[in-house]
């Protein structure tokens, strides 16, 4: 099965919500990846307004040109 987030909504702090193409809806706090994360190219996302900068393209959460993104399942799973 072909699973692509359909919509993710910004809740607040390091919190998004996302609707996958299953029906799915999952909530994911990055922020304690974010806090864990060693490269600085990351750790930047802790900018509350860098994170809120995501966009969705083919199916899949990401961050300025592909800076920043997750295997879609992992998050469809609820693991990042």
């Amino acid at each position: 099965m072909n699973i692509s987030i359909q919509k993710a909504n910004y809740l607040g702090e390091y919190k998004i919500n996302f609707l996958f193409s299953d029906g799915v809806e999952k909530t994911i706090d990055f922020g304690r990846f974010l806090e864990n994360a060693k490269n600085p190219m990351t750790k930047k996302y802790l900018d509350k307004k860098l994170f809120q900068s995501y966009s969705i393209e083919y199916g899949d959460i990401v961050w300025n040109e592909y800076e920043m993104c997750f295997p879609v399942w992992d998050l469809h799973e609820g693991v990042i």
